[in-house]
């Protein structure tokens, strides 16, 4: 055998994870024991979240609802707010207002400050978290974090208490190549007002190409609005109440919650509530209908099971590997894990495009899936509905390479709610 050859044989497998951040935990998921659980019994079993590293933010003295980015192998946490010192940081979600800020940290609590951690390193991996040299230039609760054409895009959230106006700029964007941050145009929905939580609302958001759009609650009528902003443009649009008004098909908007397949540039993979869809966009032929298909494969377990869940992830695993993440929370007649406990739907799966042939020889052999009808789709987009009815055959076959719920005791008994996450390989 070669040198070469050896050195290859010897080389170290490179570890699969899945990083996800909570509101006070950073937990690292041990993708290769994640295994196919089958539900076809009426027992409900509930496996134990495998874990590869965990971090509890609250007992670090980290704030508490960071959010994160990754770039060149590095991890950001960003953003967040600080409950008192000697507060319970379990308590300070439920009852905000009651526990209030460390006003010494930060910005009156709120926190401008970036955490870095190297991903390359096996052993400290996520653990090693430490103040970066350039913080935002406006503290940030519960961030939105986007990356577009190589920069970073930060907007405040909805803060889980809000004593005072937010400090500006509520949206900024960082140069990694220059290392520096640059207020931007503050949006109308965080235009300062009286102070009050229930008036700094953003509710959801989605990037398509150079725009981002968000569903905002606005100070003009305390009504739901969608807002738009593209970086090039460099300005904030109102486009309406309602979301037929966005001019992108309905799986990109701020209702939906999803990623492209990386080998195809027109498959896009989204959650829409408690259900999973793969969404084939024209690229080139704008005349051409947007097709849809209900993967059933991915959300039949969660469904059957009637596990109300929170909103979950789409996260990239490679160029045809796909994951989804829905937490949610068990009902009263859980004979196991007990009322109201909460729990994490994984599921892994290959995507690939089915042959375009009418023979059903050429497609003998793969899992094809159930298209769905209009009544399969939520009715809150009619644009999505009449969609869904022009175009009925299914184009995706899904190979499933695990799935299964999982306890979240590592959580703890904070509400299964999901920051960010991504995917990474560590070697």
């Amino acid at each position: 055998m070669k040198k070469t050859e050896m050195a290859v044989k010897g080389k170290p497998k490179p570890k699969p994870v899945l990083w996800v951040a909570t509101p006070q935990r950073l937990i690292a998921i041990d993708m290769s024991k994640l295994k196919i659980n089958h539900y076809d019994s009426p027992k409900f079993e509930v496996l134990p979240l495998p874990l590869f590293n965990m971090l509890n933010l609250a007992e670090k003295d980290f704030p508490f609802g960071m959010s994160c980015f990754v770039r060149d192998s590095k991890l950001y946490m960003i953003g967040g707010e600080k409950p008192k010192l000697g507060a319970s940081p379990l308590l300070f979600p439920r009852q905000p207002r009651k526990v209030g800020h460390d006003k010494s940290f930060g910005d009156r609590g709120l926190s401008p400050y970036v955490y870095v951690s190297d991903l390359s390193n096996l052993i400290t991996c996520g653990l090693d978290l430490r103040k970066h040299h350039t913080p935002m230039l406006g503290a940030k609760p519960i961030p939105i974090v986007e990356e577009i054409e190589g920069k970073i895009y930060v907007l405040s959230g909805t803060p889980w208490q809000a004593e005072c106006l937010l400090p500006v700029p509520t949206f900024e964007v960082y140069d990694p190549s220059i290392e520096q941050w640059k207020p931007l145009p503050e949006p109308p929905f965080h235009e300062e007002r009286w102070p009050s939580s229930q008036i700094y609302k953003v509710i959801y958001h989605s990037v398509v190409g150079t725009t981002i759009y968000v569903l905002a609650l606005s100070d003009r009528d305390y009504s739901d609005y969608y807002y738009s902003y593209n970086v090039n443009e460099g300005n904030w649009k109102l486009v309406g109440k309602s979301v037929d008004k966005l001019p992108v098909p309905y799986p990109f908007t701020p209702l939906c919650v999803g990623k492209f397949v990386p080998a195809y540039n027109d498959i896009f993979i989204y959650i829409q509530f408690d259900r999973v869809y793969a969404a084939m966009i024209p690229s080139n032929d704008k005349s051409s209908p947007t097709r849809y298909q209900h993967l059933d494969e991915v959300d039949g377990d969660l469904l059957n099971r009637n596990v109300p869940s929170i909103k979950g992830v789409v996260v990239e695993l490679g160029e045809h590997e796909m994951c989804i993440m829905q937490p949610g929370i068990t009902d009263s007649e859980h004979d196991k894990l007990g009322p109201c406990c909460s729990i994490l739907y994984i599921t892994t799966f290959k995507v690939d495009k089915l042959l375009h042939s009418s023979s059903s020889s050429q497609a003998r052999g793969l899992k094809i899936l159930k298209t769905t009808d209009a009544s399969d789709v939520s009715q809150t987009s009619s644009h999505h509905d009449n969609d869904v009815q022009d175009i009925r055959a299914p184009f995706l076959s899904i190979t499933c390479l695990s799935k299964g719920f999982y306890d979240l005791d590592a959580w703890g008994p904070e509400a299964p709610h999901i920051c960010s996450a991504f995917f990474h390989q560590l070697i």
